[in-house]
């Protein structure tokens, strides 16, 4: 390829990024297009600078109506629009898993927004960063980013016809871990203000959480005494700083809590504590344990086991407590 057309390559993400917040900056009011990316930050996100990553996606499956893609390498953090075709007003922002070192973002995320639209809920798939690519303050990029992706949300809701006090986070496996850090820790200072999107607060006013993580239980899955690290450290450090279920209070908020008795990457335990601060905090709360459905089940791996409801009792939940109607 010629320096110039790679030199132009190189600079297209940042164009479009530029072009997007300039128009969003020009127009107070901008349409919410289905499908649509929209980056998270107006410019090169916080601890991001002089890294060059080029973002990688991998997909294990064979079908191409169906993808199975894992995604590496996030340089430009954003969110996914999948609007229903009769909005309710409610929104749920989407962090998917992949243990903190990939996103699976058709399974637990791709497959979550469609459900969450057959609810009228508006959903948003975050493609946030990861701790282990070279960013600065490595274990809060993920934080970061869902904060920041929130708030979004929030600061165009008028636009958007989201409900603000609406707006709740849907997270699976490690993105369930991100999903209790970002309603344990909204209000964090992990980044200075960008914009006025900043102005409005990061609390989700629900969470949905899927075999999440939430004590930081990851550290056998990460060291092996005879070699080195398996994964990256910051992976490990970020565990070891958001431990979840001991950041509850009595502002995090309402949660539904979904798991597997023989999920072997996860202990069912991370659930269950978290279950047990939230009420003893006094905070709405509901909890379901599967016999089987071990770890990933998400939607698609839950098909033909008990498991499989775990949607329709989250939808339930989400009625009783007037979040949809």
């Amino acid at each position: 390829m010629a320096p110039y057309l790679l030199r132009r390559c190189r600079l297209l993400p940042v164009l479009l990024v530029a072009m997007y917040w300039c128009c969003a900056s020009a127009n107070a009011a901008f349409n919410l297009t289905p499908g649509a990316e929209y980056p998270l930050w107006p410019a090169t996100p916080p601890g991001s600078e002089g890294l060059s990553l080029t973002e990688k996606a991998t997909d294990s499956s064979t079908d191409a109506k169906d993808p199975q893609r894992t995604l590496t390498a996030i340089a430009v953090p954003t969110i996914r629009a999948f609007v229903p075709a009769q909005p309710n007003g409610t929104a749920a922002i989407i962090t998917v898993g992949g243990g903190y070192t990939s996103l699976v973002i058709d399974k637990e995320g791709t497959d979550i927004a469609k459900w969450l639209n057959t609810l009228g809920i508006t959903a948003f798939v975050v493609k946030n960063r990861l701790p282990g690519e070279g960013h600065r303050d490595a274990t809060h990029v993920p934080l970061q980013d869902a904060q920041r992706a929130l708030r979004l949300v929030r600061a165009h809701a008028r636009e958007w016809h989201i409900d603000p006090a609406k707006i709740g986070v849907v997270g699976l496996s490690s993105g369930g871990h991100l999903a209790s850090t970002l309603g344990t820790n909204y209000d964090k200072p992990v980044y200075a203000a960008q914009d006025a999107s900043d102005a409005v607060s990061a609390r989700p006013d629900f969470l949905v959480l899927a075999y999440g993580p939430h004590s930081g239980n990851a550290r056998k899955q990460l060291i092996n005494p005879a070699q080195k690290p398996l994964e990256p450290t910051e992976k490990q450090a970020l565990y070891d700083e958001f431990p979840t279920d001991q950041h509850v209070n009595a502002q995090t908020p309402p949660s539904f809590l979904v798991t597997a008795d023989n999920d072997d990457k996860v202990d069912a335990r991370n659930s269950t504590r978290f279950y047990d601060a939230l009420k003893a905090a006094g905070v709405n709360a509901e909890l379901h344990i599967f016999q089987d459905g071990k770890h990933g089940f998400a939607i698609r791996n839950a098909k033909g086991y008990p498991v499989a409801i775990w949607t329709l009792l989250a939808e339930q939940w989400l009625r009783s407590n007037n979040i949809i109607l």
